[in-house]
């Protein structure tokens, strides 16, 4: 009869198991996936260290003091374990690196050390010199994107996607002030986007928005935007306008530095952020929808226009972070095949992130000057998961995110719940969009997108 029982409890606890793993991966983590991750990495690793070339041989005087003794020949020794701590998406493990080895031999490994531990994904990083962490994802986060409970971001940082290991992904404005947004239709660019604005409604920011898709996109958004142009010829006079508050805000910054010898050095400063909180300008994010529109051309007059405005891009792209101008770019495409600048453009877009392209050649402009292994990352992104993208920067470095899905009608809930957020800037006073009160809006308003919703 117990043994009945017993056999009855593990089967019962063995479909449970199944039912969790295959509907709720991540609660299967955090009650069986933990331990026999644990037990399979502990029981594994001298093994899979071997099996995968990141063990050394034994030193010298191993094998001189092995002969003097008659002992056998010293096995080869793997990277010491510091520390193995599970997380809710996996397992951090964090290593010794042996004389000889190095940072890239793990890197390298890292496929093969996947398999080995069965995990879902391997990713590797240097600590310090001598100290590699492994971080091993338990399951697919990305399949079911899940952000945490976070607390704020911080100034111009922002909370907007899920890394392939679990780690939230910021836009950092901060550290990577102008970034590339590319990506084909129906790739989760769009959604992107809008989850860049909702978490950016919630800041000190103002929030200048060009969208020549007669504003589809950013129109519902309106009421957080403190200038808004929908169309070409909008847009060139919007930038010539940023352009002059740009030159204003490096006057009072000029005007603000009073170099003398009795002033510190901490009070010295070349941007807006060491300025005093009262004099301070507002930080202002740019966000273009589809910088196609703005370059395309089919007449002289339009030809002109064009090269106008993306001569106030490529100056506000060079000039526009030490005044707090940030830009977001997006397109379907950003090639050379656009005209004149557009290259020269690019090259000041620090950041690039890239979701589902029709062919290659679109990655490799986003990704073929600074990380070449992206580029296949880019193009594998399968159809079936739209918000799937690659993120990188100067440095080469790069990593898969998916972004949550937003709805429309909730980005539109949040931007007008924070609509009291909107600054006012002068110069741009012309391009503020002007809307009804929400007071106004009829109660049928909530099953559509109208730009007064």
């Amino acid at each position: 009869m117990t043994v009945t029982a017993l056999t009855i409890a593990f089967a019962l606890v063995a479909t449970v198991a199944l039912l969790l793993r295959w509907q709720r991966p991540a609660w299967y983590w955090m009650t069986f996936g933990i331990g026999l991750a644990l037990v399979r990495v502990l029981v594994r690793y001298s093994s899979v260290m071997d099996a995968c070339g990141l063990t050394v041989p034994p030193s010298r005087w191993r094998l001189a003091l092995a002969r003097l003794t008659g002992r056998p020949v010293p096995d080869s020794r793997a990277p010491r374990i510091l520390r193995l701590r599970p997380t809710r998406t996996g397992l951090v493990l964090r290593v010794k690196l042996r004389p000889g080895q190095d940072a890239f031999d793990f890197s390298a490994a890292s496929d093969r050390l996947r398999h080995s531990f069965v995990m879902r994904n391997v990713t590797t990083r240097e600590i310090r010199s001598g100290v590699v962490e492994l971080r091993m994802t338990g399951y697919d986060v990305l399949k079911r994107v899940q952000m945490p409970a976070l607390p704020g971001g911080g100034v111009m940082r922002v909370p907007v996607a899920l890394r392939e290991d679990g780690k939230v992904y910021y836009r950092d404005y901060r550290q990577i002030p102008h970034a590339l947004n590319v990506g084909a239709t129906q790739s989760g660019k769009s959604v992107y986007q809008r989850n860049l604005v909702a978490g950016l409604a919630a800041l000190d920011v103002a929030l200048v928005g060009i969208d020549c898709k007669q504003g589809v996109e950013l129109a519902p958004l309106a009421r957080r935007f403190t200038a808004l142009a929908d169309n070409p010829d909008t847009a060139a006079d919007l930038l010539d306008a940023l352009v002059g508050h740009m030159e204003g805000v490096y006057q009072l910054i000029r005007h603000e530095q009073r170099l003398s010898a009795d002033i510190p050095d901490a009070e010295i400063t070349a941007d807006i952020w060491d300025l005093p909180d009262h004099l301070r300008p507002t930080p202002i994010v740019l966000l273009v929808d589809e910088v196609a529109e703005l370059a395309l051309f089919a007449t002289k007059d339009e030809e002109k226009r064009r090269d106008r405005i993306i001569t106030s891009l490529v100056r506000l792209s060079q000039l526009g972070r030490a005044a707090g101008i940030y830009l977001e770019i997006c397109g379907q495409r950003f090639g050379s095949e656009l005209g004149k600048g557009i290259t020269m453009l690019r090259a000041q877009l620090t950041g690039r992130t890239a979701h589902r392209v029709n062919d290659e050649t679109s990655a490799n402009m986003a990704f073929g000057d600074i990380a070449p292994d992206a580029v296949l990352a880019t193009v594998q992104i399968p159809i079936d998961r739209p918000g799937t993208a690659v993120v990188g920067d100067s440095s080469g470095g790069w990593v898969r995110i998916r972004t949550p899905h937003l709805t429309l009608r909730r980005a539109v809930n949040l931007c007008n719940a924070q609509a009291s957020r909107t600054p006012e800037i002068p110069a741009l006073d012309a391009f503020r969009p002007v809307l009804p009160s929400l007071a106004k809006t009829p109660p049928a308003a909530t099953s559509t997108v109208p730009v007064t919703a």
